[in-house]
């Protein structure tokens, strides 16, 4: 990184957690700049913040989903970009924080789940001219009608990526407690390997699935907008894991990672009509209602009947059924007779886009699982993707079995045979 080159440096809550690892960050981002770069910093809030202000909230309302709590969660990160602008000044460098309306970031009016619609990077180039190091903060906008938006959970990582591509910047650093993309969750299989390099698709695939390094917008934006995104620790100077376009050595490799999400319901609707349409007829209402429904398998029987099993997230899962009761009694019962739902459960995948050039991934998968006498409930498929539906008790198992079963604990080259 000698040229000289526009970054944008994302931090999360742990690395500006205190007013120590404010001044570290402070240090880095000095570092950057006085080896020639321009730099933006994007800040989440304090670590333990968020959930301190929704817990407020919560002694006088259920609904996140509200315009007040937006403009009181979104503290946070002014509290952050003020303490983090402070340090560098502090430290013999120039930096200007700016808020989400004063970039300004523009959003949907959907609280707590805003959408960026555009940014103007005028006023963060503005900073670069000035010789100052631009301090934005993450997870907040502003929608048309100047309210205060949030953009959920992991949101910073999305204002990040979306502040690198406005600025065309070279690439976005994501600063977090770990060292980078590992194969699995080193904290559940320690055989896990950091990855040095995985592709935007692989990543959000991962990131579906359960990895929680980076939220999913920000993977889309980063491939939607070609912008490289380098995660990597707070703590250290180690090169973490780079997350950039599909490369051709990458199909070398058949299983990239393997995740595991515990966060899963299953619900069965029995004995409704196998007649067209009705697939349709119970699913629309669960997608008005903004249920995202995931695996899905209909089993037919002789009698003209079949039954339906689907997942959703398992915090959906009364919303959903109360849903169907309402909207299609005809179909589930005017109480629900027809409907049984099933929250021990979690979702075990394989990724990689080996996949695609490789025969014998789901095979293999199928044999490592029933050598541990794991017994499959559903499966589902994608290009580069297995998912199945295993009992929440063989979470783990699952997890390291197919792990090592599938070499991950090996160097990439050892990996290619299955």
């Amino acid at each position: 990184m000698s040229a000289a080159m526009l970054l944008v440096q994302k931090y999360g809550g742990t690395s500006v957690g205190t007013i120590e690892r404010i001044t570290r960050v402070a240090e880095r981002c000095l570092a950057a700049q006085r080896a020639g770069h321009d730099v933006a910093v994007v800040v989440s809030a304090m670590s333990g913040e968020t959930n301190r202000l929704l817990k407020l909230v919560g002694q006088i309302q259920d609904d996140p989903n509200d315009r007040e709590v937006d403009v009181i969660v979104s503290t946070g990160e002014q509290v952050s970009v003020g303490l983090v602008a402070l340090a560098i000044r502090k430290l013999g460098g120039k930096a200007r924080s700016f808020l989400g309306h004063q970039v300004k970031i523009l959003t949907d009016s959907a609280f707590a789940r805003a959408r960026i619609v555009s940014i103007d990077a005028d006023p963060v180039r503005a900073a670069f001219r000035d010789g100052a190091i631009a301090v934005i903060a993450g997870f907040q906008g502003v929608d048309e009608g100047g309210n205060i938006t949030t953009l959920g959970r992991g949101g910073s990582d999305t204002t990040g990526v979306a502040i690198a591509a406005a600025l065309g910047a070279d690439a976005c650093e994501i600063y977090t407690d770990v060292d980078g993309v590992y194969t699995t969750d080193p904290n559940l299989v320690p055989t896990a390997r950091k990855i040095d390099r995985i592709s935007y698709e692989e990543m959000l695939e991962l990131a579906s699935l359960g990895a929680k390094v980076l939220q999913i917008r920000s993977v889309e934006l980063a491939m939607k907008f070609n912008v490289p995104i380098h995660v990597r620790s707070s703590f250290s100077e180690v090169e973490g894991t780079w997350v950039v376009p599909e490369e051709p050595q990458m199909e070398h490799v058949v299983v990239s990672g393997v995740t595991v999400a515990r966060d899963e319901a299953k619900i069965t609707v029995s004995d409704i009509p196998d007649t067209a349409g009705v697939a349709a007829r119970l699913f629309a209402p669960l997608a008005d209602g903004g249920v995202v429904v995931d695996m899905i398998i209909q089993n037919a029987s002789t009698d003209g009947t079949t039954d339906l099993t689907f997942t959703v997230p398992s915090g959906d899962r009364k919303r959903a059924v109360e849903i169907l009761v309402r909207d299609c009694g005809e179909l589930v019962g005017t109480r629900g007779e027809r409907i049984v739902t099933d929250d021990d459960i979690c979702k075990v995948s394989v990724v990689g886009v080996g996949m695609r050039s490789h025969a014998g991934v789901a095979t293999r998968m199928f044999q490592l699982l029933a050598a541990e006498s794991i017994n499959i409930q559903l499966i589902s498929t994608s290009e580069i993707k297995i998912s199945v539906v295993v009992g929440k008790k063989y979470a783990e198992l699952a997890l390291r079995t197919l792990h090592d079963g599938f070499n991950l604990d090996r160097p990439p080259a050892e990996r290619t045979a299955l």
